[in-house]
């Protein structure tokens, strides 16, 4: 008989309600705890969202021994912290993005991983609906021909006075956001990773870029350009340009169950169906699929470090007014 995962949930952040429902329909993941910051807190909220514990501490959740997977949705200053607490306490974690806010922090999470033999994956749901793998399988047949260039953008207006988002000693700004999107879509498509980066920030008053704009340079003169916003409505697109053709995604990063894309080739345009599934279940499945049946997780740590790799040296580039360039 197959296991059952129980899931606890580390605070009780927003996003939790895009991943509640997932949790509470997978045969393979059962929602058993969540923790706050206070009893009083966490038992309204698991009455609310009739989770069968609640704990008045983050680390009374991790110590429940009942409890195989943590979700990790805090403020991004704490990811690597709590991700790397709750692995230490035997769990696995699945981690909001970006799963850290350097290179170091990345490498002390896969340490830890590797050493307690848990799994830890960060939670770029997009990238397990069948748009993007669908996306991926029309550049790797060459129908757009050699890939040239690739265009992204991700954008909204945030208005709410305090959001831990406007907040840059914990990890805010757009960039880390929502340009992240665009930046790992990017990096999905080609294969590989950057070579150099530039970067362009426009600064808040708190200080975090409230807006970004970036461009990276792939191998084999293929070129990404993006950009993010906290002041610009909202604005997300993604667009793959070859020799011979452009794929056009208009839903990229929160696809719905009934999607469409658009090929055009010349002077003609094919319209793409893409039937999919509910955005968060990939993640949840992907989750089950890595601690049950030993399969690696869509999303690596490799992967993940890349990206945050990517982010920082666009930071650095925009800070400097240079190029910068990784290894």
């Amino acid at each position: 008989m197959t296991k059952t995962l129980n899931w606890g949930l580390l605070s009780t952040a927003r996003i939790n309600r895009a991943l509640i429902p997932p949790l509470q329909v997978s045969k393979r993941n059962h929602l058993l705890a969540m923790g706050s910051r206070s009893q009083e807190t966490a038992d309204a909220y698991a009455k609310e969202q009739r989770i069968p514990r609640a704990f008045g501490s983050y680390e009374a959740l991790l110590s429940d021994p009942e409890i195989d997977v943590i979700y990790n949705p805090l403020p991004n200053h704490l990811h690597a912290e709590w991700t790397i607490k709750a692995v230490e306490a035997g769990k696995h974690v699945l981690c909001e993005k970006p799963l850290a806010l350097s290179v170091d922090e990345v490498d002390a999470i896969q340490h830890a991983a590797r050493k307690h033999g848990r799994v830890v994956a960060e939670a770029f749901m997009y990238r397990h609906h069948s748009q993007t793998l669908k996306v991926q399988e029309i550049v790797k047949s060459g129908s757009l021909g050699v890939l040239k260039l690739i265009r992204g953008s991700f954008s909204f207006m945030l208005t709410r006075e305090g959001d831990v988002r406007l907040k840059p000693e914990w990890g805010g700004g757009s960039i880390w956001d929502v340009g992240c999107y665009p930046i790992s879509y990017a990096r999905t498509i080609v294969g590989e990773n950057p070579l150099e980066v530039f970067g362009w920030q426009i600064t808040g008053q708190t200080g975090i870029d409230e807006t970004f704009v970036g461009q990276m340079k792939f191998g084999g003169d293929v070129y990404a350009q993006f950009d993010s916003s906290f002041v610009i409505p909202f604005h997300a697109f993604m667009e793959v340009v070859g020799s011979k053709g452009t794929l056009n995604i208009p839903v990229p990063f929160k696809p719905g169950v009934n999607e469409k894309i658009f090929l055009t080739r010349g002077d003609k345009t094919e319209t793409i169906k893409i039937k999919g599934q509910e955005l968060y279940l990939g993640e949840v499945e992907d989750m089950a699929d890595a601690i049950l049946l030993g399969r690696d997780s869509l999303v690596s740590l490799d992967d993940s470090r890349a990206n945050v790799a990517v982010i920082s040296a666009l930071l650095e580039s925009a800070r400097v007014g240079k190029p910068v360039q990784l290894n």
